[in-house]
């Protein structure tokens, strides 16, 4: 996976980079269904991508395999011109977008997932920043209620939310790290099947990072956020698992010069063997049974 990796860092690192151009590259290795829109909003425009992979048992072949979405969240991969290269921030995008690339490089060589994937994220290398403590963030052109239209789809059964993570002293690991399953507004226990594949792939004892209830509530609510990594929960009642790209130390969504392609490639690789194993429902998010009878002792609204 590094080498999707690297190729992506190197497209999306320029101050002109287009989300066609990422749309070109894509369709020029074999994806099929890829869109683009570019969306104004008021400190600038960004353009959304999805890219769809079709299984071999998934709904778009009339089969039964559920559908993974992969989110790669953020709020822009440039800060231009407050900063010059690519932003911490970006690490979202870049390990959504190789997990696409992977995807399709796969079935041009003849491996095909059961169960269909959906890969969202966006381009804007032009993004504000904004005040946040311990250390700024990267803001976005488009709110928040703009990017969930646009990134989480319906017939995403489950979703992994990727997201840069470094801009707080909570989760204190380089590498990734995942949370607890987030579903309607109830913060879950974290998934067994996820806490094997993050072990397997990274070769390491699993990481996790706790959830506050604060972190799934809707932005602009006045309340702290760790980031926009749980923000998809908010549209959806399908289950939600962070993937989180993590450092030892704080360090700004706006600073450049802090990605390190290992860890996005950690997550990227990750991401494709839970499509693997999900589509072929070898994996779960959550325990349905378990849920059923939470919700019967505990009641909760979903959270909007």
């Amino acid at each position: 996976m590094l080498k999707q990796v690297i190729e992506i860092y190197e497209l999306l690192d320029s101050a002109a980079v287009t989300g066609q151009q990422v749309a070109d590259l894509l369709q020029s290795r074999g994806a099929n269904k890829v869109t683009v829109k570019q969306v104004q909003g008021q400190a600038g425009s960004t353009d959304f991508i999805r890219i769809d992979v079709p299984g071999t048992c998934g709904k778009s072949a009339g089969g039964a395999a559920p559908t993974l979405g992969v989110i790669g969240r953020l709020g822009g991969i440039g800060a231009r011109p407050e900063r010059i290269g690519l932003v911490s921030d970006a690490d979202g995008a870049i390990a959504a977008l190789a997990v696409a690339l992977k995807l399709v490089e796969m079935q041009a060589k003849g491996d095909k997932l059961p169960g269909d994937v959906m890969i969202t994220t966006h381009i804007c290398p032009h993004a504000p920043t904004q005040p946040h403590e311990p250390v700024p963030f990267m803001g976005s052109p488009v709110d928040m209620e703009t990017m969930n239209r646009y990134e989480v789809d319906p017939a995403m059964d489950a979703i992994l939310s990727l997201d840069t993570t470094k801009g707080n002293r909570v989760i204190n690991h380089r590498g990734i790290a995942i949370s607890p399953t987030i579903k309607e507004g109830y913060i879950l226990r974290v998934s067994e099947d996820l806490l094997t594949t993050l072990q397997i792939t990274t070769g390491r004892l699993p990481v996790t990072f706790p959830v506050a209830l604060q972190d799934i509530t809707p932005y602009g609510n006045g309340l702290h956020h760790i980031n926009s990594i749980f923000q998809p929960s908010v549209v959806t009642s399908s289950p939600l698992v962070a993937v989180a790209i993590t450092s030892e130390v704080t360090v700004p969504g706006c600073a450049t010069g802090a990605s390190h392609e290992t860890d996005i490639a950690a997550a990227a690789k990750f991401s494709l063997e839970v499509a693997k194993d999900y589509g072929a429902g070898r994996c779960q998010f959550y325990d349905a049974g378990e849920f059923k009878l939470l919700q019967s002792l505990y009641r909760l609204p979903m959270v909007k």
